[in-house]
C-alpha cells in the first residue's frame, strides 16, 4: 500500500512565487477507499434495480399470458356454444393448414402422436367442459384436440431436429445464427397469400408456431446437405495439404489453400457435397476450375481439371461426378487442387471431410 500511496507533494509557481501542497498517504487512502464505496454501492443499486426491474416484468408477463389463457379458454367454449357450422369451418381451415405443414416435414417421420398428453391438460378439460354445456359439439371439440395435439408433438419434433443440426454444424465451425440470417435475407417474393385457421384471417399463435419451427429444422438441415462430406477424388492420395508450403515453382515460402490429391489423368471428380454449379472455365493459376456453391457461404472449388462434365446452373448431388482430374493451369503433374471456401475465405478442407460424415450421420440418426 505505502508503494501505491507514498507521500506526495505538487509545487506551483504563480507571480514570482512558489508554493507546495503536500498530500499525505493516509488522505490518499481514504480518498481511494472513498471512491470503492461509491463504486460498490453504485454497482450494487443499479444490480437491485435491475433485478426488481426483471423480476416486474416477469410476473407482468406470467399475468398476461395467465390472463390469455383462461380467455382462450372462455372463448373457445363460448364458441361451441355458438354457431356451430362456423366452428366446424374454422377446424377445417385449421386441417388445411395442417395438411400445408404435413409436407414440409422430413420422409422419415412415420407417426405422430395425436393424443392429448398431460401438457395439454388445457384441452382435455375443455372437451370436458364442452361435452357438459354442449353435448352436439362434444365431437368438435375431441377433433380440434386432437388437431393441437399434432400441432404440439410436432412442434416439439422440429424443435428437436434443429437443435440437432444446429450442434451438427457448430461442431464443424459453423455458425447456424449466420445460416437463419442468410435464409431471412435471401431473394424471395410471390402473390401474398396469408395463412389464417378462423373466419376474421387471424392465425391460431400455435398454428404459426410450428410453421416457424418447421421452417428454421428445414433451413438448418439444408444446411447439412451443403456441407463437405466426401473425398473429391476416388484414390483420396494427398500430394500436398493445406497450409504453408515451399511453392513447387518458386522453391519460396507460400500459403496452399486447399488439399492436392495426385491420380491419373481423366479419372472422376466427385462434388463433396450437393450444391449448384456457379463457375465452370479458366481461372488463371488454377487452370480448368469448377466452382459449386453449397449455399450459406459454403462454396467448394475444383481446379486442374482435364475435363468438364457439368455446366453453370446444373444442381449436383453429394458424389456426383463433376469433371475429370487433369493437369492444367499452374500445376506440375495431374492432380486435383480441392478448396473449401466459407463467405469467401479458404478454410482447411480437412475438418469437414475427416469430421462431416460421423457428426452428419448423428444428425441425422433417429
Amino acid at each position: 500500500m505505502r508503494d501505491w500511496f507514498p507521500d506526495r507533494e505538487f509545487f506551483m509557481r504563480s507571480q514570482g512565487q512558489v508554493r507546495f501542497i503536500k498530500i499525505s498517504s493516509t488522505m490518499q487512502k481514504g480518498a481511494a477507499l472513498a471512491v470503492i464505496v461509491l463504486a460498490v454501492g453504485w454497482a450494487v443499486s443499479m444490480s437491485v434495480m435491475a433485478w426488481n426491474k426483471y423480476t416486474a416484468e416477469a410476473n407482468l408477463a406470467s399475468f398476461q399470458e395467465e390472463k390469455a389463457r383462461v380467455a382462450t379458454a372462455q372463448e373457445r367454449l363460448e364458441a361451441y356454444g355458438g354457431n356451430i357450422n362456423e366452428l366446424a369451418d374454422e377446424l377445417s381451415r385449421q386441417q388445411d393448414l395442417l395438411d400445408d405443414y404435413v409436407e414440409l416435414l422430413p420422409d422419415d417421420i412415420q407417426t405422430v402422436d395425436t393424443n392429448v398428453t398431460d401438457s395439454s391438460s388445457e384441452t382435455a378439460e375443455l372437451i370436458e367442459q364442452v361435452g357438459t354445456h354442449f353435448p352436439e359439439a362434444r365431437g368438435l371439440a375431441e377433433i380440434e384436440a386432437r388437431q393441437l395435439a399434432f400441432v404440439e408433438n410436432i412442434t416439439r419434433y422440429a424443435d428437436w431436429r434443429a437443435h440437432k443440426a444446429e450442434k451438427a454444424l457448430r461442431t464443424l465451425n459453423l455458425d447456424p445464427r449466420t445460416i437463419t440470417r442468410n435464409a431471412r435475407n435471401a431473394a424471395m417474393g410471390g402473390p401474398l397469400q396469408l395463412l389464417a385457421t378462423s373466419a376474421d384471417g387471424s392465425l391460431d399463435p400455435r398454428f404459426e408456431r410450428l410453421g416457424l419451427s418447421l421452417a428454421r429444422m428445414n433451413q438448418l438441415e439444408a444446411a447439412l446437405d451443403g456441407v463437405p462430406q466426401i473425398v473429391p477424388t476416388p484414390t483420396g492420395r494427398v500430394t500436398s495439404p493445406y497450409g504453408p508450403r515451399r511453392d513447387p515453382f518458386t522453391r519460396r515460402a507460400a500459403m496452399h489453400n486447399g488439399i492436392d490429391y495426385g491420380g491419373p489423368i481423366g479419372s472422376p471428380i466427385y462434388s463433396a457435397a450437393a450444391g449448384r454449379v456457379t463457375f465452370v472455365g479458366w481461372k488463371s493459376g488454377y487452370g480448368r476450375v469448377i466452382d459449386v456453391d453449397h449455399g450459406n457461404g459454403v462454396l467448394t472449388r475444383y481446379a486442374h481439371l482435364h475435363r468438364y462434365d457439368v455446366a453453370v446452373g446444373d444442381v449436383v448431388e453429394v458424389g456426383e461426378t463433376i469433371a475429370g482430374l487433369g493437369n492444367s493451369g499452374r500445376s506440375t503433374g495431374p492432380h486435383l487442387h480441392f478448396e473449401v471456401r466459407v463467405n469467401g475465405r479458404p478454410v482447411n478442407p480437412r475438418p469437414f471431410l475427416e469430421t462431416a460424415p460421423d457428426v452428419l450421420k448423428e444428425a441425422r440418426g433417429s
